[in-house]
């Protein structure tokens, strides 16, 4: 039969399909919806690139936070009660006005899920994985960074012994700030470190 007519949805493909999957696996008994809705609030607000956002900014405004977490990230972090799968073992990498850093796994996707949350799917692909190693200058003009020719890019390998956070430089105009407002301008992609802090407009 023809299928011309409009629905009255108002999510998206994928989002529609996820529902009613987890509509058909709640009818047969096979999930528990609060069980999925604990888990959906704990990527939301507990695990993920907040996390992380308030480590950055902890160490922009905090000078002892910030040198503890160059020496010993593990325990800096875990302080903030940010720990936990793939986030045990960690080191912060800062840029700097001649050096910038990214973070890379080649051999698979390791990444600190406790302060950055779920991997994005560009950092587990085969391309991104290999070239950020060969060319990271091209690959972060893809991203849209252009950084300066003079400007160092140094590339870090995350494996499953050692995770790795930048800690982009504290964008100008922001003096004065407190740590939850410079913390809304921290990206997951500038911790990863193939972006920059954006400046306040």
């Amino acid at each position: 039969m023809p299928h011309n007519h409009d629905h009255d949805n108002e999510l998206d493909p994928f989002a529609a399909r996820v529902r009613a999957l987890e509509t058909i696996l709640t009818r047969k008994g096979l999930i528990d919806p609060a069980a999925i809705d604990v888990i959906v609030d704990t990527y939301e607000t507990k695990i993920g690139p907040r996390n992380g956002a308030k480590v950055v900014a902890k160490a922009w405004v905090d000078p002892g936070f910030g040198a503890w977490l160059k020496r010993d990230a593990t325990a800096a972090i875990e302080s903030l009660g940010y720990t936990g799968r793939q986030g045990e073992h960690m080191q912060a990498v800062f840029n700097t006005a001649d050096t910038h850093n990214l973070v890379v796994c080649t051999l698979c996707s390791c990444y600190p899920w406790s302060v950055l949350g779920l991997p994005p799917v560009w950092y587990k692909a085969p391309p991104y994985r290999s070239r950020a190693v060969i060319d990271p200058r091209g690959v972060l003009e893809e991203f849209g960074l252009t950084l300066p020719a003079r400007t160092i890019i140094r590339v870090w390998d995350s494996t499953a012994e050692l995770r790795y956070l930048v800690v982009p430089m504290r964008p100008r105009g922001t003096e004065g700030w407190d740590e939850a407002r410079l913390a809304d301008l921290v990206t997951r992609d500038a911790m990863i470190g193939t972006a920059l802090v954006r400046e306040p407009a």
